[in-house]
């Protein structure tokens, strides 16, 4: 301990132990799996996806601001709040994909409908993820696009492809602070997707196209017309394969491990 009369600062475990608490509670993890869809939400939209009184919310989300994990901003009487960035998002979707499978209870065909949509695809902040994002990133693998075998990289023709096929802009890829790809374990397909620069430039350039749209509500996307025969183009994916099996390359599938 100091004998200097200062204030020790904390341990790592500590930390580790701050940060576990914050997460641990229902509510303040309700909230950031809501906030996973990468855009801002009010403190009252926020309350009530959580199931919660206003004046609840409030408490918890002033302990996740001043953590750390999220930043607010303040615009007449609303105030918005939204991730603090991808290095938050990246944390929460590893913590979900690694809690133990289980049986849960379908409650409504809302609900059901609800689940089926996000395992087959979603934004993770400002990636794809999902069996979509999964199999993009096996596909860009295959195609010498990605390699996975020794750590998780985008490869030169990755770049190029990236660049002159699916129509990146070059500028975009160098962001600063942030690597250009990397593994993002997926919750509800317990593989990696691709997230970094690399990952948020491919999730913006299909909603830009208009090969993925928002389902209203959610961060659960919607494969269109154009984006189904994108995928095919780009990829060799057939995206009717989301809907069931595990979509791989070529058209077919192959079973999902349970």
């Amino acid at each position: 301990m100091p004998t200097n009369g200062t204030t020790a600062p904390p341990s790592p475990a500590a930390g580790v132990a701050r940060l576990a608490s914050l997460l641990a509670d229902e509510t303040r993890a309700a909230f950031c799996l809501a906030l996973l869809d990468g855009r801002a939400w009010t403190a009252g939209e926020l309350a009530r996806c959580a199931g919660v009184a206003a004046s609840t919310a409030t408490g918890h989300l002033n302990q996740l601001v001043a953590a750390g994990l999220l930043v607010e901003q303040r615009q007449g009487r609303h105030r918005y709040l939204r991730l603090a960035g991808p290095h938050v998002a990246e944390l929460i979707e590893d913590l979900g994909g690694r809690q133990p499978p289980a049986a849960v209870p379908v409650r409504s065909l809302r609900a059901a409908n609800a689940t089926a949509a996000l395992a087959r695809a979603r934004t993770c902040y400002d990636h794809l993820a999902g069996r979509l994002g999964v199999a993009v990133a096996d596909a860009m693998t295959r195609d010498g696009l990605l390699q996975q075998a020794t750590g998780f990289a985008l490869t030169e023709r990755g770049v190029a492809w990236l660049v002159d096929t699916v129509g990146v802009s070059r500028a975009v890829l160098r962001v600063r602070h942030r690597p250009l790809a990397r593994p993002c374990l997926d919750w509800t397909e317990r593989r990696p997707h691709l997230s970094g620069a690399a990952g948020a430039a491919l999730c913006q350039r299909f909603l830009d196209q208009g090969w993925t749209v928002r389902i209203t509500g959610s961060r659960a996307l919607r494969v269109t017309p154009a984006g189904t025969a994108a995928l095919h183009d780009l990829l060799d994916l057939d995206a009717r394969a989301l809907d069931g099996d595990r979509v791989v390359a070529g058209g077919g599938t192959t079973p999902r491990s349970a």
